[in-house]
């Protein structure tokens, strides 16, 4: 997806512990590259599959929002992406209405991408995700700048990631 009319949306959610209290951390671009970063505490509980998705709904209802209409999101849970394309299923009863929802908001728009990326190359969403509940930052370590996707591929970030700040 390279319309010049595309916005951009990195998500992260995080548990802590795991189960635990629920972070979130947004970063939405629009095509002219005004960026908004966000890191909420909704004062939920749950796992980090949770989390992901409550982060994957927040940021769709945010880019809807803001009047996107073609959007490329990129996750760093392979959870979140295979279960939202429907390349998984599950029977945890309380992971489905959050899947159903994510399904339902990716539906209001005109084209949806979504994208699996390996945390190190998600990390601004993942800091504000980790922010929100107080963290610090993890470390990225020199190895994982090289790491390969499940493909087999180097993950490369579908747009240079966003600028850092808040």
């Amino acid at each position: 997806m390279s319309d010049q009319r595309c916005w951009y949306l990195w998500v992260d959610g995080t548990a802590l512990p795991n189960p635990g209290r629920i972070g979130l951390g947004l970063v939405l671009q629009s095509p002219r590259g005004d960026t908004r970063f966000e890191s909420r505490l909704p004062n939920l509980h749950g796992c980090n599959n949770e989390a992901e998705l409550i982060a994957f709904c927040h940021g769709l209802r945010l880019a809807a929002e803001a009047g996107a209409e073609r959007l490329l999101v990129v996750s760093d849970s392979d959870f979140v992406v295979r279960h939202v394309r429907g390349q998984a299923h599950t029977t945890v009863a309380r992971f489905i209405p959050l899947i159903e929802e994510a399904r339902a908001l990716a539906a209001g728009f005109a084209e949806v991408d979504l994208r699996w990326l390996p945390r190190h190359r998600n990390q601004e969403a993942d800091r504000l995700a980790r922010q929100a509940l107080g963290l610090v930052d993890k470390p990225v370590l020199s190895g994982q700048a090289r790491k390969k996707s499940r493909s087999g591929r180097t993950a490369r970030s579908p747009r240079p990631g966003p600028a850092t700040g808040s």
